[in-house]
């Protein structure tokens, strides 16, 4: 079969008006976690490095990646994504009284690049019963 993304479909009721039938939406379904272990196996089969050799990269670049957004750096993964820092909160009326209290929300903003914009133009679906709440996947922390 070939590779595709599953779905469900789900009602979902307008909250204001919530005794009024809701309209019917596609939700994704995951099919399981691909973490650092299972991404290092499936990229030594691409390449010539070991398993252990991915991993223990793959390991260092969350360390770099955390740094560098930190530092206040633009991250960019080649054609992957770019990750960035955004703060918000409350203005001050002029630049003196501004002080870091204010800010009340930071956050990693998330850009696809070409790679992934490709990946989702090319998508394509299968329908699957929605899971119940045993099934689903665990959030990451």
């Amino acid at each position: 079969m070939d590779k595709a993304l599953t779905y469900s479909v789900v009602e979902r009721k307008d909250p204001q008006n919530p005794e009024v039938h809701g309209k019917y939406y596609a939700q994704t379904q995951a099919r399981g976690v691909a973490g650092i272990r299972e991404l290092s196996q499936r990229i030594q089969q691409m390449c010539t490095v070991t398993r252990a050799d991915v991993q223990a990269v793959l390991t260092a670049l969350e360390d770099v990646i955390a740094d560098s957004l930190g530092n206040g750096e633009i991250v960019r993964l080649g054609e992957l994504c770019s990750l960035r820092v955004s703060l918000s909160g409350d203005g001050a009326t002029t630049k003196e009284e501004y002080h870091t209290g204010l800010i009340s929300r930071k956050r990693i903003l998330f850009h696809s690049g070409k790679t992934l914009s490709n990946m989702l133009a090319t998508l394509k679906y299968q329908k699957v019963e929605q899971k119940t709440k045993k099934e689903e996947i665990e959030p990451l922390p």
